[in-house]
This record gives C-alpha cells, sequence and structure tokens, in this order.
C-alpha cells in the first residue's frame, strides 16, 4: 500500500515538472472522499486547476510526506497525525488550520433485522460468532476513536480478540457493506455515503477525543494554487459542501 501511494505521487510530480503548471496534489483521509472531490469540483468551476486527490488513512499518509511524498495539501482525520508531520517542521507556517468535525457510529447491513444497540454490551451481544469491523486501532484514526470509545464504555475487553481490523475506514465500510462483518464503527459521514448499511448506534461525544479533521499545506509546496483550495475549503462555499455531506464544520 504505501509502495503503491508512493508511487503514484512520483508519477504526478513527473507528468507535471513545473508547480504552477499543475493542480495542487491534496493527500486527504479516506473518509473525505465524496465531500473533497465535490469540492474539487466546484473549485475547477471557478477556472482553477481541478485539485489532484489521493484518499487513504491519515497514518499512511503522514508517513509518505514524513518520506518525501510531493504533496501541497494534507487533511487528517485527527490531529495527531498531522502532529507528527508538524513535528518534523514539514507544514507551510500558519496555514494548520481545523476543517471539520465528525460522529462515531455503529453500521450493519441495510437488510439487517437488528435493533438499535443502545450500550456497549448491546454490540458484544449483536455481534454473535462475528466481527467487529473497524480501522486498525493501532494507527488508523477512525479505530483510535473507536477503541477509545469502546474503552471508555467498558466493551473492550470483550472484543479487542474480535476486531477485524482495516487498513482504513472505507475499508472497514466495506466489509459491513459485503456482509463479511455484521457490525462495523465507521464515521457517520461515511454511512451517510453508503446505501448498503445502515446506522445502529452512536457513541456518545464524551466517550472518545472530539473527532477533527485540520487541513495543512506541505512546506515543500510551491504550488500557487495550494493556497487557493486550502482558502476555499475554509471558506462559507467550501464548508457548505462538508457540510451537506454530514460534516461538521467550524
Amino acid at each position: 500500500m504505501m509502495r503503491r501511494l508512493f508511487l503514484f505521487f512520483l508519477l504526478v510530480l513527473a507528468a507535471a515538472p513545473a508547480a504552477a503548471q499543475r493542480p495542487p496534489l491534496v493527500l486527504a483521509a479516506a473518509s473525505m472522499q465524496e465531500a473533497l472531490e465535490d469540492a474539487a469540483g466546484a473549485y475547477a468551476a471557478r477556472g482553477k486547476a481541478r485539485p489532484v486527490l489521493s484518499f487513504a488513512a491519515s497514518s499512511a499518509l503522514a508517513r509518505q510526506i514524513v518520506a518525501g511524498a510531493p504533496a501541497d495539501l494534507f487533511v487528517s482525520a485527527d490531529e495527531a497525525w498531522m502532529d507528527a508531520v508538524e513535528a518534523r517542521r514539514l507544514l507551510a507556517p500558519g496555514s494548520r488550520a481545523t476543517l471539520a468535525g465528525n460522529r462515531l457510529v455503529v453500521i450493519a447491513p441495510r437488510a439487517t433485522r437488528l435493533g438499535a444497540l443502545r450500550r456497549a454490551r448491546d454490540i458484544v451481544a449483536a455481534l454473535g460468532d462475528g466481527r467487529l469491523a473497524m480501522a486498525d486501532p493501532a494507527s488508523v484514526p477512525a479505530g483510535r476513536y473507536g477503541r477509545a470509545a469502546l474503552q471508555r464504555l467498558g466493551a473492550w475487553p470483550a472484543l479487542a480478540d474480535r476486531i477485524a481490523a482495516a487498513e482504513n475506514v472505507r475499508a472497514a465500510l466495506a466489509l459491513v457493506e459485503r456482509g463479511a462483518a455484521p457490525l462495523g464503527i465507521v464515521y457517520a459521514t461515511d454511512a451517510q455515503a453508503s446505501r448498503r448499511v445502515r446506522v445502529v448506534g452512536r457513541f456518545p461525544p464524551a466517550s472518545h477525543p472530539p473527532i477533527r479533521y485540520p487541513v495543512a499545506r506541505i512546506a515543500a509546496s510551491r504550488n500557487p494554487e495550494a493556497e487557493g483550495f486550502r482558502c476555499f475549503l475554509l471558506s462559507p462555499a467550501g464548508r457548505a459542501i462538508l457540510r451537506r455531506h454530514g460534516f461538521a464544520v467550524p
């Protein structure tokens, strides 16, 4: 996965040698896919170069930036991975801002007859012999938020060995969509983007750290469109797009 992403970045760079002649390359959390695709389209409709978007787990993208991937903007699904990039002085000073927020939910296949899961122990009971799909709780933001919530609610000891860990939150969503897992933990926006699952439970916001998506420009970027797209995302027009896709905006 990491090698494929790095090769993709090199191909994009090779195809456009002059920064001013190429669209900005945006590395973004997988859960931002539909919202940023719409935002890129709206930005292009203003006569701008349509940003190139690459989606993956924030952890994978942060590591790529640290390894020297030629990116222009980074949108992380948590503060921690943005902090890791900033600690290496790889962010343009003053460019970091909070873009959006989210909620954490439990999903099941749309055809399930399962009722609402109101308590953490209901998740354990509803799993039966199945596994709980979620992004890798060791590194991926959605997984770390999910683990924190389950720990706070006292269900983690019963579920720790029953996790189907996925490389990102959209991969966890896909496991539930295919029926490979009876339940999954994803963001509310992921559930909204899929017609094949439904929400059967919602985690209290206080059960996990606040879900915030920071955006920042990469210090090495020399693409003038990078700052233009960053400002568009933070503008009323950009935030309206995010809100339409279910994200909370500052």
